[in-house]
């Protein structure tokens, strides 16, 4: 049997993308090439590959087992050609990443615009969200990730530091009065960022390194960094949030620091890659890019 990449690579899309019509969009295609393509290789395969449900289309299970292989044959494929474009130093073809919602939004995006103007044959296929994807199953270059790394047998790669404020609008400082000491917290409204393990659990460190830990009293529980941000520009209460998220914020007004004396524990901004031998051109031309910004964010913060 003659074997068709081609079809492998129309299989894998109709399977990550749910249904025919958006693989197509994927893939740049017409709807009815691709699934002439699939259809086509069920036929050569002897099996059925793919069955529709109510509401998308799934594979049987045949099919993901045959998926899990065509997608391993295809990241091969797609190493290989990394592989001449890593000799050529020339980025080539789609970049595909992760990141938080949040640090997406604030940085990345500036890099992926940077990237685009100086390697403008590229394209950038972006996932930006709270929930750690399977690398290997989303087919991703990188991930990006801000915080404390769970596994510390990834990958990865620190690139910078941010840092974490306690804010609040103008107006509900003023509600709460002068604050020294975090033990004057006891009785402010907090909005609780349900993205993190203990989002009200926290501990202060004075010029003098002695720290003092606290619990905060949720008003709002947020169910990820934007959405509590969002809560504190409206007023309703203090929040802990990263320098990226804030530091326009509090240059324009709309949020001031509180206990700037005392600092919190700072986190790390990571690159984050799957398992391979090398990085092709247009994963290290991306990741050095982001790395020059973030020294550059980092400058700004200090």
């Amino acid at each position: 049997m003659t074997v068709n990449l081609n079809r492998f690579s129309h299989f894998v899309a109709v399977v990550e993308c749910g249904s025919f019509t958006a693989a197509a969009e994927r893939l740049g295609l017409a709807k009815a090439a691709v699934s002439h393509q699939v259809a086509q290789l069920e036929k050569e395969l002897g099996t059925t590959l793919l069955v529709r449900t109510t509401r998308r289309l799934s594979p049987t299970a045949t099919g993901q087992r045959f998926y899990e292989r065509c997608a391993l044959i295809l990241r091969d494929a797609d190493e290989a050609v990394g592989a001449v474009s890593a000799e050529t130093e020339i980025p080539s073809g789609t970049l595909t990443l992760t990141a938080p919602l949040d640090y997406g939004a604030k940085v990345v995006t500036n890099a992926v615009a940077a990237y685009l103007a100086a390697y403008p044959d590229m394209r950038v296929e972006l996932s930006f969200g709270d929930t750690v994807l399977d690398m290997i199953e989303k087919r991703l270059d990188l991930a990006i990730r801000a915080g404390w790394l769970v596994d510390s047998s990834e990958r990865a790669k620190r690139i910078g530091t941010f840092q974490q404020h306690l804010v609040a609008t103008p107006a509900y400082a003023a509600k709460l009065g002068a604050i020294t000491h975090p033990g004057q917290l006891a009785s402010a409204d907090w909005i609780a960022n349900g993205a993190l393990k203990a989002p009200l659990e926290w501990t202060f460190t004075d010029a003098a390194g002695a720290a003092t830990p606290i619990i905060g009293k949720a008003l709002v529980t947020a169910d990820s960094t934007d959405s509590a941000h969002c809560c504190t520009v409206a007023g309703i209460g203090l929040a802990v949030l990263p320098d990226y998220q804030v530091r326009t914020d509090i240059a324009e007004g709309r949020l001031v620091r509180l206990l700037v004396d005392w600092s919190l524990p700072s986190g790390g901004i990571h690159v984050v890659y799957p398992p391979s031998h090398f990085r092709p051109a247009r994963v290290r031309t991306f990741v050095e890019i982001l790395q020059r910004m973030e020294k550059e964010r980092g400058r700004l913060s200090g």
